[in-house]
């Protein structure tokens, strides 16, 4: 596992964990002469679904890359209305947009920052076609509720892998799902992306559209593919899965520890969902930028956990809670780098930014 600067220096909000596992996996791979899509890339899809308890996957060069290709397989096209959160990344909103889809935005769930399912039910409409369910920060959806709907589910499990519903992993629930592996999630490839699914035939659309060359038919097809360099440093990162997760646990824990007596909204784990702690949200009763002002006087680089919600980006109004918090709700520094006197030193500043 990596090691940072001296203390002295500001805690970054989000840091990778690399080690000599990734160097070795990397070294290896340019060793062999063979770089671009190939064993690795399979094996990596291979032991991802494995871990889900899918059918299979097909690797890609980013999570949006990974969304474009579901949306495909899923035969969503001009006019249809795809649902997802407003409180999410703006990857979805592209991804949808490729498709010339028609975005439908839902608020977030009142307990949660995940897509409220009643609020989803009234979007609900004869036109929509798919359902883009986000996991964020690590705590699972309702995926019964939103199940109920009707819809194809999407799952965005990029922010949730390890993550349990009802004891089955975040990204077998739904029709599909797709995970990214940016530098900062859960894992990471650098850059890149996965589809898994059950469903053979969603698994060979993704499959045929991820690449162009060597085709008999002429149809819209993108250079999508993963490199095996990259997957062989997800492969390395995926045999370190769970010692990050009990890590980010343990972390999480001490935050909920002392950060409890505090007039803070924490993060929450309802029964029957089990979370990884991608993010460690907390809402206070004053704006977001008044406490991460504070914390980044004391060395700590907290964020807005969202950079803007979609609706922002839309000119749209009535999302009341995704609104609340964006304007309130303050990420801070977690992953598996953090060392115990980084850990110390966010809990200080944190009681000294939040009372």
């Amino acid at each position: 596992m990596s090691t940072s600067a001296p203390s002295a220096l500001p805690i970054p909000h989000s840091r990778p964990s690399l080690g000599e596992e990734e160097q070795h996996a990397v070294a290896e791979t340019l060793r062999s002469g063979l770089i671009a899509q190939g064993a690795r890339v399979a094996a990596f899809e291979q032991e991802m679904a494995r871990r889900l308890g899918v059918g299979g996957g097909v690797a890609t060069s980013s999570g949006t890359a990974a969304l474009h290709l579901a949306l495909q397989a899923l035969n969503v096209g001009e006019g249809d209305e795809v649902l997802l959160p407003t409180y999410a990344c703006s990857a979805l909103l592209h991804a949808v947009r490729a498709v010339r889809a028609v975005p439908r935005l839902v608020d977030s769930d009142p307990l949660s920052f995940n897509i409220d399912p009643e609020a989803a039910r009234r979007a609900c409409s004869p036109k929509a076609k798919a359902l883009i369910v986000v996991h964020s920060f690590g705590l699972p959806a309702e995926l019964d509720a939103l199940r109920d709907l009707g819809l194809p589910l999407i799952e965005a499990g990029a922010q949730a892998l390890g993550a349990l519903y009802r004891g089955r992993p975040v990204g077998s629930i739904g029709e599909v799902a797709f995970f990214s592996f940016y530098a900062t999630k859960l894992i990471t490839t650098g850059e890149g992306g996965m589809l898994l699914s059950s469903n053979e035939r969603i698994l060979s659309v993704g499959r045929d559209l991820r690449e162009y060359d060597k085709k008999e038919d002429d149809r819209a097809r993108f250079n999508y593919k993963m490199t095996d360099l990259q997957a062989a440093l997800g492969l390395a990162q995926l045999e370190q899965l769970p010692g990050f997760l009990r890590r980010r646990q343990a972390i999480a824990s001490r935050y909920q520890e002392h950060l409890q007596p505090l007039s803070l909204r924490l993060p929450l784990a309802p029964p029957g969902r089990t979370p990884v702690y991608y993010r460690y949200v907390v809402e206070g009763p004053l704006p977001a930028e008044h406490y991460l002002s504070r914390l980044r006087a004391l060395g700590v680089e907290a964020r807005r956990p969202v950079f803007r919600p979609l609706h922002r980006y839309l000119g749209l109004t009535g999302f009341p809670r995704a609104e609340a918090a964006w304007e309130n709700a303050v990420s801070l520094p977690l992953y598996p780098s953090l060392r115990d006197e980084e850990i110390d030193r966010v809990v200080a500043a944190a009681l000294q930014s939040f009372r």
